[in-house]
């Protein structure tokens, strides 16, 4: 590339090939933890046998209609990552269950509307979109996942394949926007991105179009659900505009945990899952009264929307405690006020004037 200095006028640049566009500059991905390094909740510990709404690494949460049918956890298995990653989150099969027509079993993410509302799905301007993946699995053939709206009654099942098992496999599929349908463009549910691991034929269509059902997968996938100690293993999601994968966009550990602090933050160590008992707790105080002790506490970031608050006591784990050291007792806590921003400890007449108390907590405003 060559350039003229052009007086004062300044500097003229004779081949733009290799400048910078406004999508290279800004951020691409609109997935939030794709390369699973955050885990607030459980700081890789598993999940075994887990329940519907858990979340097994941040951002990323698993429904089912059967307990006990999967293990979730970060780095299950302990396999290397694709090049370039650290962190991956694993799926495994606790038994060989053949699904229901009505059953779930789906891993997904929901991105809020604020960060999809420039793809104007729903408009005949809809954007194009390419989502990319690492996948592995113990398993072979035709995988499936899909694309819906916050109601579920808009739907883009696609479909992928693995041909080599226990192998990572990279996998890009490209969408047009859907030009139907109420998409949301605020704080809400934008797009829900499914991956199925076994649903049954009710939520399951045909790959490669949009419709008004509410499909989480495709019809003929694998089940991994299906097979006994199956393994499902992905990270280095990435979904972005346009018709092209492009690599994956990594962020600082820093700002994708703030990322991710929108939705779920909590006063624990990184290293310490929530309700582990830390002996101490972050917000340790002596009574002043034996009534209304009241501090403040302010979130690290302004969460999605007024979050859900969950006490729990340093010394059991039990949620909506907190625990009085003097009086070795664990005391039901509350709160008297509670915002997007902060939120206020109450103590009520657990405590009197010089016991040392302390107490961790949970913040949750996830979509």
């Amino acid at each position: 590339m060559s350039f003229a200095v052009n007086g004062t006028t300044g500097i003229t640049f004779n081949d733009n090939t290799n400048m910078a566009t406004a999508a290279s500059l800004g951020p691409r991905n609109r997935i939030i933890n794709g390369n699973m390094a955050i885990d607030q909740r459980n700081a890789g510990a598993a999940i075994n046998s887990a329940a519907t709404g858990s979340f097994p690494v941040d951002r990323f949460v698993y429904y089912t209609t059967q307990t006990g049918k999967f293990n979730l956890q970060q780095n299950a298995g302990s396999v290397t990552p694709p090049a370039g990653f650290t962190n991956y989150l694993g799926c495994t099969s606790t038994s060989s269950y053949s699904s229901l027509s009505s059953d779930v079993f789906v891993l997904d993410q929901k991105i809020e509307g604020y960060n999809v509302a420039d793809l104007n799905w729903g408009t005949a301007n809809a954007k194009t979109v390419t989502l990319s993946f690492w996948v592995y699995s113990s398993l072979t053939g035709t995988f499936g996942g899909s694309f819906q709206n916050s109601v579920q009654n808009r739907a883009y099942s696609f479909s992928y394949t693995i041909s080599s098992a226990n192998t990572w496999t990279y996998i890009t599929i490209t969408i047009a926007g859907d030009t139907s349908g109420t998409w949301i463009t605020n704080n809400g549910v934008g797009i829900i991105i499914n991956w199925d691991l076994g649903c049954g034929s009710t939520y399951r269509g045909a790959a490669g179009s949009w419709s008004g059902s509410n499909y989480l997968g495709a019809t003929g996938a694998v089940s991994v659900v299906g097979t006994s100690g199956a393994t499902f293993y992905i990270t280095g999601v990435q979904l972005e505009v346009g018709s092209v994968a492009t690599p994956y966009q990594f962020n600082t550990y820093s700002d994708q945990l703030a990322q991710c602090q929108r939705y779920f933050s909590k006063s624990y160590d990184l290293g310490s899952a929530t309700g582990s008992i830390t002996g101490a707790g972050v917000f340790g105080f002596r009574g002043i009264q034996t009534v209304y002790n009241e501090f403040p506490v302010s979130a690290p970031i302004a969460m999605r929307a007024t979050p859900t608050l969950t006490f729990y006591s340093p010394n059991s784990g039990a949620s909506g405690k907190y625990y009085n050291y003097s009086a070795s007792a664990d005391v039901a806590a509350s709160s008297d006020f509670l915002s997007q921003n902060t939120f206020t400890f109450s103590s009520g007449t657990g405590v009197t004037a010089n016991q040392l108390c302390g107490f961790q907590w949970t913040l949750s405003a996830e979509l």
